[in-house]
């Protein structure tokens, strides 16, 4: 008798005590909040060779040495190659959190060249928020460019070389920033800012005013950007006007678009480009980037360029490695041939690109 009474209060305990655990389990699950901050970033490596134009270093005219590549942002050594290590590392609360994007590697030194002469920052972007509403959220810092369909980080973008539109528009801008959540479809945004690029400070009292209307879908988005100000002390107001969009036409195929007009008193650029992608398989895509960009001056086109980049993307869990064959077409001979005894019209070049993201 005594040991079946010790066996039924010894039932009642261990049942007594897993219910207290799934009770507590449960609690946790419910109460705990999700991790609110967070290591991420990129290291990426490459290598990229002229296929009808010399694999070397020529004069660049003021007494230094540069590579014979598209002149465009990143990716124009020759030759193995780095670009950057990049370390972000971000908090998100329910109403305030920060983002510190680091950058190291010749990528990110070019990336901030904004910087002060001297200058030892590897700081990409630097800002806090503070979401005041549903509505509204306010940004404080140093944030990359919301104009644009590229972006500074090869994690975000399909091509591994860059676009005439982006080389030539903002990198980043340091300043404040609001965003409206209008509805679901519809958002809208306003800044103050330093001028295009300087990021650390604002020697001469200059700002730069910018905004943005946005609609997007779960399949598609579209986004129209302003910028308006002066960029530098003497200079006439710099106006922008930018639209990016993109839609998933099918499951594997996916259309974007860049269009963009940027005038300084007579002196800018305008361009467009398409970005079509097809998805083959979960592994690999296929993505082409066609861009007709031209340079004025005086109100008068300079020079143009149509360049055509053909991408591949293949991943094998974080590592994604992309073969990229890019042909660029100039109005002009400016382009030094492969005995570097004449000039020509074309550069086509092969980049293999290899990028780690966690």
């Amino acid at each position: 008798m005594k040991t079946i009474t010790i066996t039924k209060i010894v039932k009642k305990v261990i049942f007594t005590a897993v219910l207290l655990v799934g009770f507590t389990g449960f609690s946790q699950e419910e109460e705990e909040p999700a991790q609110k901050f967070s290591l991420s970033g990129s290291v990426d490596a490459y290598y990229r060779a002229n296929i009808n134009s010399a694999n070397k270093t020529i004069p660049d005219g003021s007494g230094g040495e540069i590579f014979i590549a598209p002149p465009t942002s990143f990716a124009n050594a020759n030759g193995f190659a780095l670009g950057m290590a990049n370390v972000i590392a971000s908090y998100e609360g329910e109403k305030v959190g920060f983002v510190a994007d680091l950058v190291f590697g010749p990528r990110g030194e070019e990336a901030v060249f904004g910087s002060p002469v001297g200058s030892t920052n590897i700081v990409n972007q630097l800002y806090v928020y503070w979401k005041v509403s549903e509505v509204v959220t306010l940004t404080f810092g140093n944030f990359n460019t919301y104009l644009g369909y590229e972006v500074i980080s090869p994690t975000g973008n399909f091509n591994y070389s860059t676009s005439y539109m982006f080389s030539n528009g903002p990198f980043s801008h340091a300043g404040l920033k609001a965003d409206f959540a209008i509805d679901d479809n519809w958002s809208a945004m306003l800044s103050v800012m330093n001028p295009t690029d300087l990021t650390a400070d604002n020697p001469e009292s200059l700002y730069t005013y910018g905004a943005q209307l946005g609609y997007s879908t779960d399949a598609s988005s579209a986004y129209l950007n302003f910028l308006y100000g002066k960029q530098e002390l003497g200079a006439e107001n710099t106006f922008q006007v930018d639209l990016t969009a993109g839609s998933d036409i099918t499951d594997d195929f996916y259309l974007g678009f860049n269009g963009t007009y940027a005038d300084t008193d007579g002196d800018g650029f305008y361009g467009l480009a398409l970005y079509p992608q097809y998805k083959t398989s979960e592994a690999f895509a296929i993505g082409l980037r066609g861009e007709y960009f031209t340079v004025f001056a005086d109100g008068a086109d300079d020079d143009s360029v149509f360049a055509a980049t053909l991408t591949g993307s293949y991943a094998v869990g974080s590592l994604t490695f992309k073969p990229e064959l890019r042909i660029d077409s100039f109005e002009n001979e400016i382009i030094p041939n492969a005995d570097l005894d004449d000039v020509q019209k074309s550069l086509a070049s092969f980049t293999l690109a290899a990028i780690y993201s966690f």
